[in-house]
């Protein structure tokens, strides 16, 4: 497993980063969010959405749990935060997207971990200040690790962090 960190400090420059993430994304991939209330999450998902040149708004699917957008690739924007159960997870068929030729981002994912593919990519988001957040980019199989190479390139490590270990 690899590991990239970043930090954002600005919701403009988590969407950038997002942006990268999904110019780099690839039919099948799935990306898996963690972290708190307003730690940019659905931010992401929107700059993952422009990466794969989608052009419609993209907004959490809170209460309706999955919506696609088409692009380059389909994104399929999946939203736990409502799941009280791994079982409900299980239950909205969410592994019929994982076998699609699209990209396939769940916010709240660690609601439901056993759900989840083996490999994926885990994004680990936290609030490291008023406007500053943290990135924890974690590969989980080859396809993941070759995409977390190419986005070090384009995303700066936080200083004096451990950056890819």
């Amino acid at each position: 497993m690899k590991r990239l960190e970043v930090a954002s400090h600005s919701p403009q420059e988590t969407h950038r980063i997002g942006r990268a993430l999904g110019e780099n994304a690839q039919a099948g991939d799935v990306i898996l969010l963690i972290g708190d209330l307003g730690t940019g999450k659905t931010t992401l998902t929107q700059g993952i959405a422009a990466g794969l040149g989608i052009t419609t708004p993209v907004r959490s699917p809170t209460f309706v749990l999955v919506t696609q957008h088409q692009g380059r690739l389909t994104l399929y924007h999946a939203d736990l935060y409502r799941v009280d159960r791994p079982l409900e997870a299980l239950e909205l068929g969410l592994e019929d997207y994982f076998q699609d030729s699209g990209v396939c981002v769940i916010e709240w994912a660690e609601k439901a971990p056993e759900a989840f593919p083996d490999q994926h990519l885990t994004v680990h988001l936290a609030h490291t200040g008023e406007e500053t957040r943290g990135l924890v980019f974690e590969s989980h199989g080859h396809r993941y690790e070759q995409m977390l190479s190419a986005l070090a390139a384009e995303l700066r490590p936080i200083p004096g962090g451990p950056g890819e270990a």
